[in-house]
């Protein structure tokens, strides 16, 4: 399959619902590909790393990190260029409509982010969903259209009322990236770490867990434990290294080496 591109996405909106990872590891992504998962959210030093379209030829890449680890709109220009040359497909953009217009007018396709933005959840209240009231559902929607006269092709709307995602995809030309939003985005969006059950925390509501990695992590940690136990006694008790597990030479260059040493 060729790699997936904008206008791809852009026409099957409707038609198709896209699989989407966060990402954190090459195993991961290289999982995810053969999975079947279209688009991935990947750091971005994954993209500056070769193995990675290896491990994931065909999927749509987007490098995502937080607006302020990034800085403004010359910064978020600094950052994305060179990761477009290394095969980024779209970018993640937390920051000012400003810099969604800056990366637009450059040809980089733009994902903004709409409801529950982590970064900027004291404006809406914390942790929790966004668009249950009347005034809450226009501010998304003044989001969206905002991000869109900016230049945005696409919008993760995340922890939404699905009803509302539903009469904002009628509405908007954006390409929807729904993160416990419903199925009214285009696009279905967790984290791998939910999916693998690697979490120990709070899981969000939305997420859902297929496997229980977290469960195997601990049984590999004692593993560890156990076998580096073993290999540390062996040491303190004399038993590491043994016979087996020394080379050695003829005898009579050890002497002739000591008598060597001898006259230094």
């Amino acid at each position: 399959m060729a790699r997936l591109t904008v206008r791809d996405l852009m026409d099957a909106r409707g038609r198709h619902q896209f699989a989407m990872l966060r990402v954190e590891t090459i195993e991961e992504a290289e999982a995810a590909a053969r999975a079947g998962v279209e688009l991935l959210s990947v750091p971005p030093a994954m993209l500056h790393d070769r193995r990675f379209r290896e491990a994931a030829p065909d999927c749509f890449a987007f490098p995502g990190q937080n607006f302020y680890e990034i800085g403004g709109t010359e910064g978020f220009l600094r950052w994305a260029l060179p990761l477009y040359a290394q095969g980024a497909d779209g970018f993640y953009c937390s920051g000012s409509l400003a810099t969604v217009r800056a990366l637009a007018d450059h040809g980089l396709p733009v994902c903004g982010h709409v409801g529950l933005i982590p970064s900027k959840r004291t404006w809406t209240g914390g942790f929790k969903a966004v668009g249950k009231t009347l005034e809450t559902a226009q501010l998304v929607w003044n989001q969206c259209r905002a991000l869109e006269e900016a230049g945005a092709f696409a919008v993760e709307i995340e922890v939404v009322p699905h009803s509302i995602t539903q009469a904002i995809a009628e509405k908007t030309g954006l390409f929807l990236i729904s993160m416990g939003a419903g199925r009214g985005g285009h696009a279905q969006y967790l984290f791998s770490d939910d999916v693998l059950g690697q979490n120990r925390g709070h899981i969000p509501r939305h997420a859902k867990v297929y496997a229980d990695f977290a469960a195997e992590h601990e049984r590999l940690q004692a593993l560890r434990i156990d076998a580096m136990s073993r290999f540390a006694r062996d040491v303190h008790e004399g038993d590491y290294p043994a016979p087996q597990h020394l080379v050695d030479c003829d005898p009579a260059v050890v002497e002739s080496f000591r008598d060597w040493l001898d006259g230094q």
